[in-house]
């Protein structure tokens, strides 16, 4: 073996040993093999449960309520007098006579139902394993413009199979139906009406 094969050697374990120095004073790292909050088994329903995924709601709103008054009062007075003389002739007489009646009533109802199938996205996972949903959904009509917005949060166990969960199992929902267009401008009060209302005219 020549020097320089020699001081090749030397130098290769030299690398080595090294090396191998260097991965002893390294931390080991450990990685699962999949990704824990993005798992799903083979066998689990295809129900949204992470930020982005999609969910069907049902809107399904039906809601009434009435209400009635009737006020009456009756109050009534009479005061009379007489005085009657024969010998000079004095006669007198005093009547008083005073009636008051009210009568008040007042009907209040109300009924709004409202029928929608929209598909929302989970904007957030709560440390309850709750999802916060979020979405709207526009539909045109003749140039009328439906607008419907819905917002609100669903536990997880209340998603069906199908990926559906109804309105009525929302949390805090919030949801509105806005139409924009000549029939919702001709259904709207005008500002001079609103503006009688307001001074009670």
């Amino acid at each position: 073996m020549t020097r320089r094969h020699f001081q090749c050697a030397r130098a290769a374990l030299a690398a080595l040993v090294a090396g191998a120095a260097l991965l002893c004073t390294a931390p080991a790292v450990a990685e699962s093999l999949f990704q824990e909050n993005s798992f799903r088994p083979l066998t689990a329903d295809n129900k949204a449960f992470r930020v982005g995924d999609s969910l069907t709601v049902q809107v399904f709103e039906n809601s009434s309520a009435s209400t009635s008054a009737n006020t009456g009062t009756r109050r009534a007075n009479d005061i009379s007098g007489s005085v009657t003389q024969t010998g000079n002739r004095v006669v007198g007489q005093l009547g008083i006579g005073v009636t008051g009646e009210f009568d008040g009533g007042g009907r209040t109802q109300r009924a709004n139902k409202l029928l929608a199938t929209l598909t929302v996205t989970v904007k957030e996972v709560l440390a309850n394993n709750e999802l916060r949903v979020a979405g709207e959904q526009l539909l045109t009509v003749n140039d009328e413009l439906q607008k419907v917005n819905l917002e609100g949060r669903v536990r997880p166990q209340d998603i069906s199979d199908g990926n559906v969960v109804l309105s009525t199992r929302l949390a805090d929902a919030r949801i509105t139906y806005v139409g924009e267009g000549d029939v919702a401008d001709r259904a709207r009060r005008s500002a001079w009406r609103r503006i009688f209302d307001w001074l009670g005219l």
